[in-house]
């Protein structure tokens, strides 16, 4: 992996993850973690009532117009984008960043990417290689 330069006070690390994140490559970045293939993005009631509000919309409204239900569950819907698809909430940033899912939040994070790093590596700028030293 090149070498990436960062300011170590916006570098997040977890305990039991190989790597840490360098919040300053979001800057740079076109928002790759936002689009790329479909999948769900999650939201919880919690969540749903603080977009909505968020958006000053109706909840129920919100949920017509920017969810799907899956199951039991609330997905937000995404949109065609590039070759693949992005969050209905992507354009050229987040637009309910202040608000946006834990899923979202957690990222990069996920239990996923602690096998599977040469996939987070190219998707994601701002990851940055534990030392064989470090946790």
């Amino acid at each position: 992996m090149e070498n990436r330069k960062f300011n170590m006070e916006n570098i997040l690390s977890k305990e039991g993850f190989p790597y840490k994140f360098n919040q300053n490559a979001c800057k740079e970045c076109e928002g790759n973690c936002c689009i790329g293939d479909s999948g769900y993005i999650w939201v919880s009631p919690k969540e749903i009532k603080d977009i909505a509000e968020f958006l000053k919309m109706d909840i129920e409204k919100f949920k017509e117009m920017y969810l799907i239900k899956v199951g039991y569950k609330y997905s937000i819907k995404e949109k065609p984008y590039k070759n693949g698809f992005a969050c209905i909430f992507f354009a050229k940033g987040c637009s309910i960043y202040p608000v946006r899912p834990k899923q979202c939040r957690t990222f990069p994070f996920w239990d996923y990417f602690k096998t599977h790093i040469d996939e987070l590596t190219k998707e994601c700028p701002g990851i940055v290689l534990k030392d064989k030293n470090e946790e």
